[in-house]
């Protein structure tokens, strides 16, 4: 497996500053960042925490339907969510919450066992691993 890079440039205090996130390994873009956007109406700039929904949303979509094959139920297609929260936490900010939803067209499959691959991804996809300590909620319905 092959490492994965990103990096941010970044000038001048919290409050009045910005920075650049700059994703190297796939050469797929730089994107804008402030904590103003961040903190507020994100104005056309991402953050940590909307990149941290793209990672997740992505991750999940291909671990259910990694699961969802190994049961002989190939997808025809999963649309997956994730909405991070950041709140106020002691005197910063904290990830407080993920709230995933998924909606699935899945040939084959009853909900039993969707709900059990759904469930099953939401444990397992290594960016939920990596956030041990959040609270992940799960929202899955075939379509």
């Amino acid at each position: 497996m092959a490492d994965r890079n990103a990096t941010t440039s970044w000038t001048g205090d919290l409050g009045s500053g910005s920075g650049t996130v700059t994703l190297d390994s796939s050469n797929a873009g730089e994107f804008p960042v402030s904590f103003a956007t961040r903190a507020e109406d994100p104005n056309g700039q991402t953050s940590p925490e909307e990149l941290i929904a793209a990672a997740h949303s992505a991750c999940y979509a291909m671990q259910l339907s990694g699961l969802l094959g190994e049961a002989g139920h190939t997808p025809e297609r999963i649309d997956s969510s994730a909405e991070v929260t950041l709140g106020k936490s002691g005197g910063g900010f904290a990830i407080t919450g993920i709230a995933l939803t998924v909606r699935a067209s899945v040939p084959g499959a009853d909900d039993d066992a969707f709900q059990r691959a759904a469930q099953r991804a939401k444990e397992i996809c290594p960016v939920s691993a990596a956030l041990t300590g959040t609270t992940i909620t799960l929202d899955a319905q075939l379509a």
